[in-house]
C-alpha cells in the first residue's frame, strides 16, 4: 500500500479515533512498507508520548551532576566560580539544542544524530558518534549506580554493608523495567521525573529560606560564604596551592569537567525518536522547553547552594579531608547545617529516587542507541532484534554487561571511582556536543547548497550560523582543557587518562571507519535532505486533521485550557 492510497482511505477514518492510535497505525502501515526500516521482529513500538519524551529528558540530566557532582565543583572552586561555570556550559548546551531541534525538526530520524552525521557529514562520521555516545551511556550508568552507592551510606556504612549490594539491587530493578517495553518504561519515568521535578523545587525554595535565616537556627547567611571563605577558592592539590588570580582562575577552568557532567543527558531526546508518537512535533517540543528547564533548574540551585554551604565545609563529600561517613549531597549538608532534622532523611531518599530515575533512563538511552546502529549496519544485525513488546533484548543485554563497572566501588573509595566515571562520561559527552554541532554547519551547507530557504524550516535555531561556529570553538577548547590540572604540580597520570581516553577512542573509530569502508565526505549539494521527509510531512498532516476533529467533538475546558498553557507546559 502507497502512503498516498493509505492517506486517501483514512479520509473516513471516524472522527471519534485519538488521535496516537492513528499515529501508530500509520507509522507501522506505511513507514515499514515505503522505507523498510526494520523488518519482522526487529521493530520498535511507538508508544512514547510527548509528556514520556520530556521526562525522559529531564531524567536523564537531573540527576548526580546537580544533585552530588555540584559538591566536588563548591569544594574545589568556591560558590562563584561554580554559578559562572554552570551559566557559561549552559549556553553552549543551549547551542547545541537547538542545533538538534532544527535537524530533528527537519528530519526526524530513528537513529538521531547518528544518522543526521552519516547523511550530512560521512558516514564514518556517524559510525563515531554513535559508538562513542553508546560508550558514554554503557559508563555513565555505572556512575550512577556508583552513585547510588554513595547515597546510601549516608544511612549505612561501607563497612556494615558492602556496596556491591545496593548496586545489584539497583541493577536488577532497572533491567526489569526496561525488559517489560517502551510503554511501561515512559510512563514509569514520567512519574518519577516529575518527583524529581517538585524535589528540585522543593530544593531552591528550602536553601533560599536557609539562606535568608528561615532556618531552625535562624542564622541569616545571605553572602557571607562568598565573602568568607570567599566566592573563588585557590586551585589546591595535595596541599600545593596555586595563589592569586592564577589559582583563582585554574579553580573556575577545573570544575568546567563537572558543569559539563552536570548537562549532560539534555541532548539524549534526540535517540527517542524511534518510539516517539508524532516526532516530528514532540521532539522538538521537547528540545525546545527541556533546555529552559534544566538551565533555571541548574543555574539557580547551585547559586542558592553556595549561599548555604561553605567551600571549605568539612563534611562535603569530595572536600579534601572530608569522610566516607560524610552526605553524599552538598544539598543534605546545607539542611544539617541549618539545624533541620528528618528532612535529610528524607531529601536523601529523594535524592536516590533520582539516581534511580537517572540509572533506568541511561540504560534505555545506551540499549536504543547500539539498537540504531544495529538497524543501519554499523553494529551487529542481532543487536536490533526485538521481542513482542518492542524490547530490543541482544541489545539490552549488551549494556547491561557494563553495569558490572560499578563493582569497583567494592574494592576502592566510591567518590574517587564517582571522580574518574565523570571524567570519562564527560569527555565522551563533549564529543558528542562536537559532532551535533558539527553536523548542524554541514545541514545548514547543505541546505543553502540546495536552495532550501532557513526561514521556511518549521524551527529556525536562533543566533545562526554563528551560534554554531562559536560554541564549537567553545566545546573543542573545553574537550583540551579539562584536565589540564593533571600537569599541575606533579603528573596525575590517573587522572589525565580518564579525562582524555575519549579522544583516541573516538578518532580510531572515525578514521578506523573511513579507512576500512573508505567512506568519503559529502558534498552539501548532494547532503540527503528528503529520504523520509515526505513520509514525516504526511504523518504530521495526517495527525493535525484528527486533532482538530479530536478538538471540534470534544473541545477543552476552560480549565483545560488555562492547564494547558500553564503546568501543563512543565509535563
Amino acid at each position: 500500500m502507497s502512503a498516498n492510497n493509505y492517506l486517501s482511505q483514512s479520509g473516513d477514518v471516524e472522527k471519534n479515533i485519538v488521535t496516537e492510535n492513528i499515529n501508530n497505525v500509520y507509522y507501522d502501515d506505511i513507514v515499514k512498507e515505503e522505507l523498510h526500516e526494520a523488518e519482522a521482529g526487529h521493530e520498535l513500538k511507538r508508544d512514547l508520548k510527548a509528556r514520556h519524551i520530556t521526562m525522559i529528558a529531564i531524567g536523564g540530566a537531573l540527576g548526580t551532576g546537580l544533585i552530588i557532582g555540584s559538591g566536588s565543583a563548591l569544594a574545589t572552586a568556591g560558590p562563584a566560580a561554580v554559578f559562572i561555570a554552570y551559566i557559561f556550559v549552559g549556553l553552549v548546551v543551549y547551542m547545541v539544542m537547538c542545533a538538534l531541534g532544527e535537524m530533528a525538526t527537519w528530519i526526524p530520524l530513528p537513529d538521531g544524530f547518528s544518522g543526521y552525521s552519516s547523511r550530512f557529514v560521512d558516514p564514518a562520521l556517524g559510525f563515531a558518534v554513535g559508538w562513542t555516545y553508546f560508550f558514554k551511556y554503557i559508563i555513565v550508568t555505572p556512575n550512577q549506580l556508583t552513585a547510588g552507592a554513595l547515597v546510601i551510606q549516608y544511612w549505612i556504612s561501607r563497612e556494615k554493608v558492602n556496596p556491591g549490594v545496593w548496586i545489584t539491587i539497583i541493577f536488577i530493578i532497572i533491567l526489569l523495567i526496561n525488559l517489560f517495553g517502551v510503554r511501561f518504561f515512559g510512563e514509569f519515568e514520567f512519574w518519577l521525573s516529575s518527583i524529581k521535578i517538585i524535589t528540585v523545587i522543593g530544593l531552591i525554595l528550602l536553601t533560599l529560606i536557609i539562606a535568608l535565616g528561615g532556618g531552625p537556627d535562624h542564622d541569616r547567611r545571605g553572602f557571607r560564604y562568598w565573602k568568607s571563605p570567599g566566592a573563588f577558592k585557590e586551585y589546591t592539590k595535595n596541599e600545593h596551592i596555586i595563589h592569586g588570580a592564577e589559582g583563582r582562575f585554574v579553580s573556575w577552568a577545573a570544575v568546567l569537567v563537572t558543569a559539563v557532567f552536570a548537562y549532560l543527558g539534555t541532548e539524549l531526546v534526540g535517540v527517542t525518536v524511534g518510539e516517539a508518537q508524532n516526532p516530528r512535533r514532540n521532539i522538538p517540543r521537547a528540545i525546545k522547553l527541556t533546555f529552559y528547564r534544566i538551565m533555571i533548574f541548574y543555574v539557580v540551585s547551585v547559586f542558592f547552594l553556595g549561599m548555604c554551604v561553605a567551600y571549605d565545609d568539612k563534611k562535603l563529600v569530595f572536600a579534601s579531608k572530608a569522610s566516607t561517613s560524610a552526605s553524599a549531597s552538598p544539598f543534605v549538608v546545607a539542611i544539617e547545617n541549618a539545624g533541620i532534622k528528618v528532612l535529610p532523611q528524607i531529601i536523601n531518599a529523594a535524592i536516590l529516587l533520582f539516581i534511580f530515575s537517572a540509572s533506568n533512563s541511561d540504560l534505555y538511552i545506551a540499549t536504543r542507541t547500539l539498537y540504531g546502529m544495529s538497524v543501519n549496519g554499523k553494529a551487529p544485525k542481532f543487536f536490533s532484534k526485538t521481542n513482542r513488546m518492542g524490547v530490543p533484548y541482544f541489545a539490552l543485554g549488551f549494556s547491561s554487561l557494563f553495569c558490572a563497572l560499578a563493582y569497583l566501588n567494592c574494592s576502592a573509595n566510591s567518590a574517587k571511582v564517582f571522580g574518574y566515571f565523570v571524567n570519562v562520561v564527560s569527555i565522551l559527552g563533549l564529543l558528542t556536543w562536537i559532532c551535533i554541532l558539527v553536523t548542524h554547519i554541514y545541514f545548514m551547507r547543505a541546505l543553502k547548497a540546495q536552495g532550501i530557504d532557513r526561514d521556511t524550516l518549521v524551527y529556525k535555531a536562533p543566533f545562526q550560523p554563528y551560534g554554531s561556529y562559536i560554541s564549537l570553538g567553545f566545546c573543542i577548547l573545553i574537550a583540551f582543557i579539562k584536565n589540564f590540572t593533571a600537569f599541575v604540580f606533579e603528573f596525575d597520570k590517573t587522572n589525565f587518562i580518564t579525562g582524555y581516553i575519549g579522544i583516541p577512542v573516538f578518532l580510531a573509530l572515525l578514521f578506523g571507519y573511513k579507512i576500512i569502508m573508505k567512506t568519503k565526505g559529502i558534498p552539501p549539494a548532494e547532503a540527503d535532505l528528503h529520504s523520509l521527509k515526505d513520509i514525516i510531512d504526511r504523518e504530521e498532516e495526517l495527525f493535525l486533521e484528527n486533532q482538530a476533529r479530536e478538538r471540534e467533538l470534544h473541545p477543552p475546558s476552560k480549565l483545560g485550557r488555562i492547564y494547558e498553557n500553564s503546568i501543563g507546559l512543565l509535563f
